[in-house]
């Protein structure tokens, strides 16, 4: 994987610490709505409350991400789940459309595995599948919300959101990064591009024809 190269002071030098001072403080201010979360979770979807799973950051290195639950476990015969859109549950949805689902991700943030703007992180089996172009989105932490997430979300391709992830990583800026925070207060607020015409959430990646 291509080594980055921090673009200038904000990236190099501040990104990162002002990143742990606001997460610190959100994860403060917002302690209330996380309990209340917390406790609808618990009530609605039972145990576990969060959900954790593997996800790549940074160069590829593999960390564990932190959500609310907001599907069932429910599976088949087989033992296998069932699609997310059968799991789904309307308070799941609203949990979604609402981004609060997302919240515990401030620890992620806290420990360095994520920022708070950068590409968002995806699937470990979807590592073999990036073309190289597509890769280069792993050259920075991952974020909890960025480009491609205020320019159509889940309602975009694969590859335009691929493309919108390199632009940040060829762009990062302290201007940019607050421009991408407002954005997406907007884009949560009016409930914008929360699943894609196909899916509950989104379709699996399965690699881009064009490599």
């Amino acid at each position: 994987m291509k080594q980055h190269i921090p673009h200038g002071p904000y990236e190099k030098f501040i990104k990162r610490p002002l990143d742990f001072i606001l997460a610190l403080f959100a994860l403060i201010v917002l302690s209330p709505i996380l309990l209340v979360t917390f406790i609808l979770v618990r009530a609605k979807l039972g145990s576990p409350v969060l959900f954790t799973q593997d996800r790549p950051g940074r160069d590829g290195k593999v960390f564990k991400l932190y959500k609310f639950r907001s599907m069932t476990g429910e599976r088949d015969a087989n033992g296998e789940l069932l699609p997310d859109e059968v799991r789904l549950t309307p308070f799941g949805k609203k949990l979604r459309s609402t981004s609060l689902d997302e919240l515990p991700e401030l620890i992620n943030i806290i420990k360095g595995d994520m920022a708070i703007v950068g590409p968002r992180p995806l699937l470990v089996r979807y590592l073999e599948r990036y073309n190289a172009h597509q890769a280069r989105r792993h050259e920075v932490r991952p974020g909890f919300t960025g480009l491609a997430q205020v320019h159509g979300r889940n309602a975009i391709s694969w590859e335009e959101k691929f493309d919108w992830d390199v632009k940040y990583v060829d762009n990062v800026t302290f201007l940019g990064d607050m421009k991408i925070i407002l954005d997406t207060v907007g884009v949560v607020l009016g409930k914008k591009g929360i699943s894609s015409e196909t899916s509950a959430t989104m379709e699996e990646f399965m690699g881009s024809r064009d490599e």
